[in-house]
């Protein structure tokens, strides 16, 4: 006997539990949406909010090398992010820091 069929019906009610969970915290604020509205203080912080998801994913993969902080310019990484990050100051415009970014990383690894 396995050990995924050791754990039977528990397994299943643990997933079947995460699932209900999860649609519950999503559709709360479907279905609560028009019963109360948010302070504007709080609105406008929540116009932030994909910036600093994004940022929290992006940065500790541009200062990371090989597991370890890397701020010099041989972290390539590092090099097209300050690059992409020119570019959306100048362009103000998220798809061409984009593009500039993967470009230049991708013109660094290959040349570096």
């Amino acid at each position: 006997m396995s050990q995924v069929d050791s754990y039977g019906w528990t397994l299943w009610l643990i997933i079947v539990g995460m699932a209900f969970v999860t649609i519950l915290n999503r559709a709360g604020f479907i279905l609560l949406s028009g019963k109360f509205t948010l302070p504007p203080r709080v609105q406008r912080a929540l116009k932030y909010a994909p910036a600093g998801a994004l940022a929290a994913i992006a940065v500790p993969d541009i200062f990371m090398s090989q597991g370890h902080i890397d701020v010099s310019f041989e972290n390539v990484r590092l090099i097209a992010g300050l690059f992409s990050f020119s570019i959306a100051v100048l362009a103000r415009s998220t798809l061409p820091a984009i593009i500039g970014g993967m470009l230049a990383l991708h013109a660094l690894q290959r040349w570096l």
